[in-house]
């Protein structure tokens, strides 16, 4: 079968030429390799004497001779030096061997075969350097063909995976590791063989034949070409790292744990919160030292029992039930949020109530089996090796008592699942140590505990209960209060439904701490809100919540202003100088609040600042912004007028309102914190209560140093089909096409059951702007949770409701609205006024009819 020899070939290396000699002694054919190796081509030798081409002088002579020799029928091997035409010196050494040949017609002649024999001195150099390599390399070498076979393995190899170096030609990865391995092994040969690219240090775990102990090895891979360049396999050096890499993992551990114990001691009792302190405690256990955690504290310290701390953990021995109760308040998982306590049960010496069989839930109130290591623990006040799950799942778990004074205050167990180390010596010392700190803080924490809790009570019921809701966004907020001591703060949020399905969006933050801050943040909160339903505009309302402010107390020396607008290197008063408790402030109430109008219709927010922290805006797809509304004064300052500015806001946006405490902590100065903030909202397109929790997760808020308000509203708008919008020309037959535009919207609607109110009331507002008003007229609805209905004009008298006269023909419109709507009102424009009014939308219920009472009322 005939077959054309590849590129790469053993000829090529070699370097294998020939030409022929006729009977005249003269070169008679030349072959392309000979044109290669000598450099000639056949125009420039054929039918030249090769002596006088290739020979130097000084050799000739016996060259002449030999070629005699040759035509005479005698065959002749040897090593001929050569010179390269052009060139005076001897340039290279041929190895020729010559075979007598006859002609047609019997003449001698000669054919000759010619090798470079530098080339075969190279191939010899390499094959020797190879197999030393190879061979006495103290490393395993391997080279796997293209087909991801092995070609050939050197003895340390076989050492190794047992058998001759031999033996192992023909085997794959998966003759070595086990299947998750040889797959990450097998598709690195790929993309070095398909690449080129080499890899170092892949990192493979085995067990070799006869160990039952795994080992580590480092691998290099790269690929082999031949002399043309084609990829002809890939050869790989292994290296054993056990040693190293045991070595490296009891050095990371050490290091581990000294990262543990110092982060345990900047974060662990930063709060004078029982259940916060032992969340604490869980943050820095995990994932960093187990994988599951839980805390359990007595029920008599976290009721505030005014037994002594020692009558927590009695133990019922007598009555068989165990020890005393204790409450689950905190548990962790690194695995699956799916699994957020799997502990050992109960029954098996871990977590659970006397008789259950799984661990307890976050809050759930349970005892230890008295015999159970989890007791035994509490008792003896050391840690206890606790059995693994029945499932497999958890297989090493220690149960370490919380001890602080010597006075045992709970239980937290540390858990290991399948896959990570079970707990040694080192760990347990560890273990024991987190515990002491965690169980220090909360002996401290609890002398607080009643106190903070009455505190916490008077804090929250100053602020909205329940979910805002809000036409056009989607609004989630959170509240986190400070805790240091007992001191409350002045910290609020709020969100106010206004005429027109607008909205208005307030956080504010009283500066100070303490009940009379709390008492302020009240005061302002319910002046806002009567402002608000004022339907000022932003910068009215903060003009009037100023006087408000400075009406609440009485300065007690010094200058109102020192400590605004002064340095910091931001463009934001700094909070620090805010919350100084100086005496010449003592008695003056200061307070910082953004004030923001959102027109769903629109999808405009007009807002006005009153030196608070900017809010921040996410557009889809864009990075969040620091929106540049004009800071101003804070509340009660006065002396200044505060700026509007208007934003218009893309549908999906994300608006955060927020305080202080958010973004500001001793550790860091403010500009890093809002840069943190921003960063936290680059994925605004999630639920929004998840983006809420995410900025609290993310953020280094430090929480307990100062409260924290966080409103967030994602931008909805409302769709244009829920919005019918029409301007009518001042002339009496607006009044009959207003009463036919609002009739074919609501049948559009499929609010027929509010046709006939609507038309009513529709025809008296209209006809009081032609009576009263000027201008043009503009008749807009509104559908969302209600329908409202708006008639604007340019007229600037505001309408008032009065009682007409028996003896009036009309001035009962007004009256009529108030009796029909849900609610009615006017507020000023800049251009005029708007007078509105709204009505339930239908529920399915018969409408209610006016009694005779409300009838008469007109008269």
């Amino acid at each position: 079968m005939w077959q054309s020899s590849p590129p790469g070939s053993i000829y090529d290396y070699i370097r294998v030429a020939s030409f022929s000699i006729g009977p005249d002694g003269l070169v008679e054919q030349w072959s392309r390799r000979a044109a290669g190796l000598f450099g000639m081509t056949s125009d420039e030798v054929v039918g030249r004497d090769p002596v006088e081409a290739f020979m130097p002088a000084e050799l000739r002579p016996d060259a002449r001779r030999r070629v005699g020799e040759i035509l005479d029928g005698k065959e002749w091997t040897g090593l001929v030096p050569f010179r390269i035409p052009g060139e005076d010196a001897v340039r290279g050494l041929a190895e020729i061997y010559v075979m007598p040949s006859e002609t047609e017609t019997g003449e001698r002649a000669a054919l000759c075969i010619v090798v470079d024999v530098r080339a075969l001195r190279r191939i010899e150099t390499d094959l020797a350097a190879s197999q030393a390599i190879f061979g006495q390399s103290p490393f395993g070498f391997v080279l796997f063909g293209t087909d991801f076979t092995v070609v050939r393995a050197n003895k340390r190899f076989a050492t190794v995976f047992g058998g001759e170096a031999d033996d192992h030609r023909g085997r794959t990865v998966d003759d070595y590791l086990a299947r998750p391995e040889a797959e990450r092994l097998a598709g690195t040969l790929k993309r070095v063989l398909e690449t080129g690219d080499a890899v170092t240090d892949l990192q493979l775990v085995g067990t070799p034949p006869g160990s039952q102990g795994r080992r580590h090895w480092s691998m290099n891979l790269y690929r082999v070409h031949s002399g043309s360049g084609r990829p002809v396999g890939i050869a790989g050096l292994a290296t054993d790292v056990t040693q190293r890499h045991i070595a490296a993992r009891e050095a990371a551990s050490a290091r581990r744990n000294l990262a543990l114990l110092n982060e345990a001691s900047a974060r662990i009792g930063n709060s004078l919160d029982l259940e916060t302190t032992a969340r604490e405690l869980l943050d820095v256990a995990v994932p960093g030292f187990c994988d599951l955690a839980s805390v359990d504290l007595f029920q008599g310290l976290l009721t505030g029992e005014e037994a002594s701390p020692g009558s927590w953990g009695r133990y019922h021995q007598e009555s068989g039930s165990g020890s005393a109760e204790l409450r689950r308040v905190a548990h962790a998982s690194a695995v699956s949020d799916a699994l957020p306590g799997v502990l050992p049960a109960a029954r098996s010496g871990g977590a659970g109530s006397a008789g259950d069989t799984g661990p307890p839930a976050l809050g759930a109130v349970h005892r230890y089996p008295f015999h159970s290591p989890c007791a035994v623990a509490l008792r003896s006040g050391r840690a206890e090796d606790v059995p693994g799950d029945e499932r497999g799942f958890v297989h090493s778990t220690l149960a370490v008592p919380m001890v602080a004074h010597d006075i045992v205050v709970g239980l937290v167990q540390f858990s290991r699942t399948k896959g990570s180390e079970p707990f040694g010596e080192r760990d347990r010392a560890l273990a024991t140590e987190l515990a002491a700190r965690a169980a220090v803080c909360i002996d401290n924490a609890r002398l607080y505990r009643r106190e903070h809790e009455r505190a916490l009570i008077l804090q929250r019921s100053l602020l909205p209960p329940g979910d805002p809701e809000a036409a056009g966004l989607d609004i989630a907020c959170r509240y986190l209060p400070g805790n240091t001591a007992t001191e409350v703060g002045g910290d609020w949020f709020d969100v106010i439904e206004l005429p027109g399905h607008r909205t208005a969006l307030v956080v504010g933050d009283v500066m100070g701490r303490g009940l009379r801050a709390a008492v302020a943040m009240g005061e302002l909160r319910t002046a806002v809100r009567t402002l608000a339903l004022l339907d000022l505009e932003p910068a009215e309302v903060l003009s009037a919540l100023d006087e408000v402010a400075r009406g609440l107390g009485t300065p007690g020396g010094g200058e109102r202003s020192d400590g605004f607008g002064a340095g910091g290197g931001s463009q934001w008063p700094s909070r620090a100088a805010h919350k100084s408790r100086e005496a010449d402030l003592s008695e003056v109430y200061l307070a910082t609040c953004v004030y923001a109008v959102y027109d769903p219709v629109t999808r405009r927010c007009t807002f006005a600042n009153a030196g608070h922290l900017p809010p921040v805006v996410a557009e889809p797809g864009e990075p969040a912004l620091l929106l540049d509304v004009p800071p101003g004064m804070p509340l009660g300052v006065g002396g200044e007028p505060f700026e509007e500015v208007e934003v218009e806001l893309r549908e999906g946006s994300l608006l955060a309102l927020y305080t202080d405490g958010l973004v500001e902590s001793r550790d860091h100065p403010l500009d890093e914190g809002l840069d943190a903030f921003r960063q936290a909202l680059t994925e605004p397109s999630q639920q929004l209560e998840d983006v809420c929790d995410h900025v609290l997760r993310t953020l280094d808020t430090r929480h307990g140093e100062d409260d924290i308000a966080l409103l967030m509203a994602r931008i909805q708008g409302l769709a244009p089909d829920a919005v019918g919008d029409w301007r009518l020309p001042r002339e009496l037959r607006s009044v009959g096409r207003a009463r036919e535009l609002a009739r074919a919207q609501l049948t559009a609607w499929d609010l027929d059951e509010l046709v006939d109110t609507t038309e009513l009331l529709v025809s008296e507002l209209v006809t009081n702007a032609l009576r009263y008003g000027e201008g043009e007229i503009r008749l807009r609805l509104l559908r969302d949770r209600t329908l409202v209905c708006e008639v604007w004009d340019a007229g600037l008298v505001q309408p008032r409701r009065r009682r007409a006269r028996d003896t009036d023909e009309g001035g009962r419109g007004l009256q009529l609205v108030g009796l029909l709507s849900a609610a009615w009102g006017s507020r000023r424009t800049p251009r005029g006024k708007t007078v509105w009014f709204e009505l339930g939308l239908p529920d399915g219920e018969p409408a209610a009819e006016l009694s005779v009472e409300q009838l008469l009322s007109m008269y």
